[in-house]
């Protein structure tokens, strides 16, 4: 499936008119530019400009329309085709190849003040890894999530007052899709349908736990029996649901809510380190250079509050 072109060439003076031309990078960070007070972007591209290995903390969307996109993503590289959506995780360090010709929307959003949205836990679970969308692969919702994008597209460029938040809406109705849509496809132990439901009503508590308690001394064996399980069971369980080992996501959680703290001046990155759960300074530099490709320090002197990723 792809985008008639009728309807394309229908909005190419609108699209152009917001269209800034190249992506910003400081160092391996972009600095997304978002409009008029915005936690949203979206560009029709059609550059054939590479773009070396970086960063941010927008998750990104792009969907070809004429030609392949490739986009390496921490050592992976995905080629995609117009009909398909690759969705790259935000933190993620990742690098774009184009075609000499082509050209494909781009979608960046913030998401950091959905976070506390109840169920959003699993929502990020499954955007903590690449998404590559599909016909073949994601049939029975294929059509509803293409359907959401073009809304998206739409009501971006059609200027209205109240664009964001029909985006916002349009977005939480495609995650909605794609969670239940995995949750549907998943296999959790061959079980029957109603302990498939007990199982994930069970995770999902699981998550909310975690994301509450991310700071405290979590560790896997207290959490798997406070689920009702046993550590292999339970480990097993956790992997087909998050897609995450259960110390993966535990560091995931902590090192996301790290890089919100250095914002704040007022805390020193010891303190940081101490308030999301690292008992060790050093341990906590090394695992944040690994995820982020700086260390915090770094990461502090970086991030400018009037382009809050």
């Amino acid at each position: 499936m792809t985008l008639a072109a009728p309807k394309i060439n229908s909005e190419i003076n609108i699209i152009n008119r917001d269209y800034v031309g190249s992506r910003k990078l400081n160092k391996n960070q972009e600095i997304v530019q978002y409009l008029n007070d915005s936690t949203l972007r979206i560009w029709y591209n059609d550059q054939n400009d590479d773009y070396e290995t970086h960063w941010h903390n927008a998750i990104e969307i792009i969907m070809p329309v004429e030609g392949w996109y490739d986009v390496t993503i921490s050592n992976e590289t995905f080629h995609i085709n117009p009909g398909e959506i690759l969705f790259i995780p935000s933190g993620s360090l990742h690098s774009l190849h184009a075609p000499e010709t082509g050209t494909r929307f781009i979608f960046l959003f913030d998401l950091h003040f959905l976070e506390k949205l109840s169920g959003f836990s699993s929502i990020n679970t499954i955007l903590g890894k690449p998404i590559v969308i599909k016909k073949e692969t994601f049939l029975p919702v294929y059509d509803d999530i293409y359907d959401l994008f073009i809304q998206m597209r739409t009501e971006y460029f059609s200027e209205s007052d109240f664009a964001d938040i029909m985006i916002y809406s349009h977005l939480l109705e495609l995650f909605s899709i794609i969670a239940k849509y995995r949750i549907s496809e998943m296999k959790l132990s061959n079980t029957r349908i109603y302990k498939q439901k007990e199982y994930i009503d069970k995770f999902n508590e699981v998550l909310e736990y975690i994301d509450e308690n991310y700071m405290e001394n979590l560790c896997l064996e207290s959490i798997a029996y406070k689920a009702g399980f046993s550590k292999f069971h339970f480990s097993r369980l956790f992997k087909q649901y998050t897609n995450f080992t259960f110390n993966e996501y535990l560091t995931h959680r902590r090192i996301k809510a790290a890089s919100d703290l250095l914002a704040r001046p007022d805390l020193s990155i010891t303190e940081v380190s101490l308030a999301v759960g690292f008992v060790s300074i050093s341990t906590f530099n090394r695992i944040f250079r690994q995820v982020n490709k700086c260390t915090p320090s770094e990461y502090r002197r970086k991030h400018d509050p009037l382009h809050r990723l």
